[in-house]
């Protein structure tokens, strides 16, 4: 199928699966929430709320936003009575703020976070999750749909779903079993983090090398998030494929040690990787200013072809989100201070969906020209 960027007229709908209307009226500003709960007017620029917003609008529904990272699927398996097909109070992400952002594309997380985790639990908590994200595409079909590949990326937005990629992964799950790779990979994993494994801890080990080995020959895509800077340029000089940060910021803002230098940025401008950008306060700033600000230096150093959008939604009420980004529904504010700041249109497309589809089809060649040299 081909790409998005060669169907101008496609819509993402802005609130059901069969629902087609026009390119560029999709969405109204109404259907951008700027109540107190979500980002308030009162608190944004002039230009921002006005004609920037509407434009933005207009945008996601050509280009929606392929999101890096939500932890949604940990917390339903912690809290699993939400109704996500409804605007829910117990947790920020649910299908209609999804929509009413623009996303069209998620990368569901399935990451154990570390002191939720026993050493001999990371592998069982892994599948439990897989269980738990592949319960809400049957549970949701009209909305969610699993993604294996970029096309199935396109096809799914084309068809009004919002696209479904697993991962990533836990790269601690592997031991030394390559096996364990191949089974992900066969329930429908596409992405791992090598991040707090024993063969990419500090320094990237024989094992770590034969591990990046054949995920470029099953098109799986490399996650540098955690990893330190040593080691996140070994990974990418050793792939072949493009590699991803699916929740990070610049260190160079701010010294969080989530956060990636400028030297790994350019290592990703270099390897044409990605960079997806968070909306964690503790890592970009409590504004929707800072976030903005984080996704500029990203883009300055590692280039309009690789930044995009991570933001780590999925939790429950009382962690913190700057200002205006406290659900999925204020993507359309982030792209309409973007454009305030001079962005075109065709970079916010590039940050938004094409830069993430295009990492997924790059990752698709080198499989296949692998995949001719190097068996299982």
């Amino acid at each position: 199928m081909a790409d998005l960027q060669d169907e101008p007229n496609a819509v993402f709908p802005a609130h059901t699966a069969h629902s087609a209307p026009a390119a560029h009226t999709a969405y109204t500003t109404d259907t951008v929430p700027v109540d107190p709960g979500s980002a308030g007017a009162e608190d944004l620029p002039a230009a921002v709320v006005g004609s920037a917003l509407e434009r933005a609008v207009a945008l996601l529904s050509v280009h929606p936003v392929a999101d890096g990272h939500n932890t949604l699927v940990w917390t339903l398996r912690q809290s699993p009575y939400h109704d996500i097909d409804t605007s829910d109070t117990g947790v920020d992400t649910d299908i209609p703020r999804l929509r009413a952002g623009g996303v069209g594309a998620q990368f569901w997380s399935l990451l154990v976070p570390r002191e939720a985790e026993a050493a001999d639990q990371v592998v069982s908590d892994t599948l439990e999750q897989i269980d738990v994200a592949l319960s809400l595409m049957r549970r949701y079909p009209e909305s969610l749909c699993l993604a294996l590949t970029a096309d199935a990326m396109a096809d799914a937005r084309n068809r009004g779903r919002i696209a479904s990629f697993l991962g990533p992964v836990p790269g601690r799950t592997l031991t030394d079993s390559l096996g364990a790779l191949r089974a992900f990979h066969a329930l429908g994993v596409r992405i791992l983090a090598p991040a707090g494994a024993p063969w990419a801890r500090q320094e990237l080990t024989p094992f770590g090398h034969e591990v990046v080995k054949e995920m470029n020959r099953l098109a799986m895509l490399v996650d540098l998030t955690g990893c330190v800077p040593e080691v996140a340029c070994q990974l990418t000089g050793a792939s072949k494929a493009p590699v991803i940060v699916s929740h990070t910021a610049a260190a160079a803002l701010n010294p969080h040690p989530g956060n990636v230098s400028d030297e790994v940025l350019l290592a990703l401008r270099a390897a044409n990787g990605l960079a997806m950008v968070t909306f964690d306060p503790a890592q970009t700033g409590d504004s929707l200013h800072a976030v903005a600000d984080h996704v500029e230096h990203v883009r300055a150093v590692a280039g309009p072809h690789c930044v995009g959008l991570g933001a780590a939604f999925g939790t429950e009420p009382g962690v913190p989100r700057p200002t205006g980004l406290t659900d999925p529904s204020g993507y359309p504010l982030l792209v309409a201070e973007l454009l305030d700041r001079g962005w075109t249109e065709t970079d916010l497309a590039l940050l938004t969906w094409e830069n993430a589809q295009r990492v997924l089809r790059d990752a698709e060649f080198t499989a296949r020209a692998a995949q001719h040299r190097r068996p299982a």
